[in-house]
């Protein structure tokens, strides 16, 4: 019985990605159950429910000791017509049953109609258990009957905070619309979540067996409550299941995504005085109480069927009849209500009795580093639909001049609306994370006006959203940080720093919407066309040598009294910095000039120090340590490392070029201040480098890349081999015929049973968290021969260990192509995809493609290219 309610809505809903991606949580395989939950008997509870407390109604009164009446006109919050009086002609008790009447009001009542509201509150609360009505509801356009739960004490906050079940509810039963159809629906629900009016609500609805009607005989209406699981029964057949969520964590342990969806609550934690979800089994967790109420009208039944209420419905008075109530307490385990269960096969299926909840779901951490991302450039980004909200228009890919080429066009009708791109049309949002890019980022696009709106005075908007437009900034498109004019028939550039859009409101971390448009009603006879629209970020970065002397950096020899030069190294190299130690102690490296300081502030998260090196002549010993050191402010900061603490943890090995990177934030985290570096040091050990000869090239500080790995590519990866798990074969490297692949990994399967692939080796898995939303798993693969059976190929990875896993078949990818026997395919899984599909992608550690299992006799393919890397 919804309370400050918009329109009623209940629908069975079911995870977006569950139908297009199976999760597997083992290797090879399968689990089987040897549980047969089908013939689990439904028809009474189980015997370990023992009843605490129940109402035959035998009396000749309503018992004041169970039931107080509610009395009030308030209309329950949902703009309903009755009051609800404690008068005998409203609720009574006759032949056994609670009679609860709805009838018209006196002349000059505050409302049309009188009607009844009990409730147990302070006489009947309970934290699980099983609750039990048998009924025959009323009918008529406007009838409103529920049985249903409120919490005793609002524990966390109002409603919904405190949480509602609705055990059942109806409305409108047995009115016949203009089509003949017949309102039959029951339907039970639960309310959640946070402070109206952003409260959410999840349930199913329920047709009783051969088309009966509710309104027209007795059935019995339960509920069974545990600790995170609710369960709905008509007549003793489970109709509906609903639960509390559960959080997906990864190897970092981070929330990352959920496992389910379910209900929720959002509440102040005591400690921190901060508002925070909570994906546990609150609110469905305190004290409940019972209600029975017949209303009138309202939100819900006013507005579906025949619209409105039907006086003639209500003239002689419209009766729910209950014949009882009862409770019953699990004597297994009271304080969880667990171990009771009456439960039937498909009861937790996503297809069958599971309601998917509105639970929002943890968007996966941030990793602090910032990472670029294109929305469009040249052709359309799939992730990033084109997009025209409300004008009926279909955006189009066109081509303009020679710089720009493919470029999206918008055309704005006579229906007002605003266009972009927006990835809330897909069925797994992708989100964009920009919050590490906050104080140097921006989300920049170029646009050329075709035509102008017919509109003289048409103010141009630029708009972004987050997290389903729970966040939005609106701006007009001339705030851009350079204030650029708009003028019609050139392109034109436009920058939005993070920064302001921030401090303007918007949620930084889960940017979803796009929108450049004429201000809405005014757009009529625009054309204009967009490209380039990116988020980036412009990084500092500073050479210190590759090929010549950076002359604001020159070399340096801190002691010895030598000067380094320019040596021709090999043909890679070529010209690099070489350093001489003599007799007299010293370091040597990188100087700035005066004055000039390297500001890498902005790196700290995402950036390195790295360089190549190489000794030609070593020191006396071969123990000298070699040492890295970085400084700042003069030598106020200094951060000295051995080389081998470096990413690489390599020592030198003389005649050997060797690469050592350092990450800016551990040097920050060991004391650096990076806003002012200015010396860089490569140099063995104070006073042991007497002889000593090296040089050094390619050296800077920068923001790298983001990290990839190949697993195959004209060559074995010795740390991913190829991999036949069950089959017996052992992988081979072929040659193919077509001459953009070369050597392949060709893999054949037999008469056993087997999956193949790529297996990490101990200590191999690969960390694909920094390309969560750019990020892709990509191969090429040629069928050689088919199996012997049709088969499904098909696609899976794998991590921790097979902790956890997504299987998909080869044609859900991006492509959504069936391998062709004797063509080389590619294939592309996004990894935001894969995460939400429950991939814990930190330690990524096996890649499989094969045909479906059992069924690959006689299959002979061939893998390239196979690499997990930014799209």
């Amino acid at each position: 019985m919804r309370i400050k309610s918009v329109k009623h809505t209940t629908r069975n809903l079911s995870l977006s990605v569950g139908a297009a991606i199976a999760i597997s949580l083992t290797g090879c395989g399968g689990s089987n159950s040897d549980t047969d939950l089908k013939a689990v008997d439904t028809s009474a509870p189980v015997e370990d429910w023992v009843m605490i407390w129940n109402d035959e109604f035998d009396g000749d009164s309503i018992d004041s000791t169970k039931w107080s009446h509610e009395v009030n006109c308030s209309g329950g919050g949902n703009n309903e017509q009755q009051c609800y009086t404690d008068s005998s002609e409203n609720s009574f008790v006759a032949d056994g049953m609670l009679n609860i009447v709805a009838k018209p009001a006196e002349e000059g009542a505050e409302l049309p109609y009188t009607s009844a509201r009990l409730r147990t509150k302070y006489k009947g609360d309970w934290t699980y258990g099983r609750f039990e009505m048998r009924a025959k509801l009323p009918s008529g356009q406007g009838s409103w009957p529920a049985f249903w739960m409120l919490p005793t004490d609002e524990v966390y906050g109002s409603w919904p905070k405190s949480g509602e079940i609705d055990i059942i509810e109806a409305v409108n039963l047995g009115v016949v619309d203009a089509d003949g159809n017949e309102e039959k629906y029951v339907h039970g629900t639960l309310h959640y979540g946070r402070d109206w009016p952003q409260n959410e609500s999840s349930g199913k609805e329920y047709l009783l067996p051969d088309g009966a009607n509710p309104a027209d005989d007795f059935h019995t209406y339960a509920i069974e409550w545990q600790e995170g699981e609710i369960r709905w029964y008509v007549d003793g057949y489970l109709y509906a299941t609903q639960m509390a969520s559960e959080v997906r964590y990864n190897s970092k342990g981070e929330a990352s995504g959920l496992v389910h969806q379910g209900w929720f609550s959002e509440y102040f934690d005591i400690a921190t005085g901060e508002k925070e979800v909570h994906w546990d089994a609150a609110p469905f967790d305190q004290d409940f109480h019972i209600l029975l109420n017949l209303a009138v009208g309202g939100d819900w039944p006013s507005n579906v069927n025949n619209l409105g209420i039907d006086e003639t419905a209500f003239a002689n008075g419209q009766s729910y009849i209950i014949d009882y109530v009862r409770v019953y307490e699990c004597s297994t385990n009271p304080m969880t209500g667990k171990g009771c269960e009456t439960v039937r096969g498909g009861y937790k299926d996503e297809d069958d009795a599971l309601v998917t909840g509105k639970a929002p779901i943890p968007e996966p951490p941030s990793t602090g580093v910032v990472q670029e991302l294109t929305v469009f450039a040249d052709a359309a980004n799939p992730d990033w639909p084109i997009w025209d909200c409300c004008g009926g228009s279909t955006p189009t890919i066109e081509t303009d001049d020679a710089e720009h080429g493919a470029v999206a066009e918008f055309v704005i009708g006579a229906a007002p609306t605003v266009m972009g791109f927006n990835t809330t049309l897909l069925d797994t949002p992708v989100r964009f994370d920009a919050s590490p890019m906050l104080t140097a980022g921006a989300l920049t696009f170029e646009m050329k006006v075709v035509s102008l709106p017919s509109d003289a005075n048409a103010v141009w908007k630029f708009k972004i959203e987050s997290n389903s437009a729970s966040q939005a900034v609106e701006l007009d498109i001339t705030q851009d940080v350079d204030g650029n004019p708009l003028t019609a028939g050139t392109w034109q550039t436009y920058s939005f720093s993070m920064q302001d859009l921030a401090d303007a409101g918007l949620d930084l971390t889960g940017i979803d919407v796009i929108m450049i448009f004429p201000a809405w009603g005014t757009g009529e006879g625009a054309t204009y066309r967009v490209d380039n629209v990116k988020f980036a970020i412009d990084y500092p970065e500073l050479v210190l040598f590759a090929d010549q002397t950076n002359m604001e950096w020159p070399l340096w020899d801190c002691c010895g009294g030598s000067t380094p030069v320019e040596a021709i190294d090999d043909e890679e190299h070529g010209t690099v910095a070489e350093f001489s130690i003599g007799e007299t102690p010293t370091v040597m490296g990188f100087l700035s000039g005066d004055g000039v300081k390297f500001d890498a502030s902005l790196l700290e998260a995402v950036g390195v120090i790295q360089f190549e090196m190489k000794v030609v002549t070593g020191t006396a010993s071969d123990t000298t340590p070699w040492l890295f050191k970085v400084e700042s402010n003069g030598a106020a900061q200094a951060v000295e490392l051995d080389l081998s603490a470096s990413n690489e943890g390599v020592a030198p090995v003389t005649g050997e070029w060797q690469t050592y990177t350092f990450n800016l934030q551990n040097l920050a985290d060991a004391g650096l201040d990076l806003s002012a570096i200015d010396v860089v040091m490569i140099f063995p050990t104070w006073g042991a480098g007497e002889g000593a000869v090296y040089r050094v090239d390619n050296a800077k500080i920068f923001n790298p890349p983001p990290p990839s790995i190949t697993l195959f590519a004209d060559q074995e990866n010795a740390q991913w081999p190829m991999w036949d798990c069950c089959g017996g074969s052992t992988p081979t490297v072929e040659i193919d015929g077509d001459a953009a692949h070369g050597a392949t990994a060709e893999f054949q399967i037999g008469a056993t049973p087997t999956v193949m692939g790529f297996l990490a080796e101990d200590g191999a898995e690969f960390d694909a968290t920094t390309l969560l939303t750019s990020g892709v798993i990509q191969f090429d693969m040629k069928v050689i021969a088919t199996p012997s059976e049709t088969t499904a190929w098909v696609f899976k990875v794998e991590s921790l260990g097979a902790e956890t896993a997504v299987e998909l078949a080869l044609e859900a990818s991006k492509e959504g192509e069936v391998p062709v026997t004797g063509e080389w395919q590619t294939y592309t899984f996004d990894l935001l995809t894969l995460s939400d599909a429950g991939l814990d992608i930190s330690a990524i550690d096996v890649l499989m493609i094969f045909p479906a299992w059992g069924t690959g006799d006689g299959a002979i393919y061939r893998i390239d290219n196979v690499k997990i890397t930014s799209e």
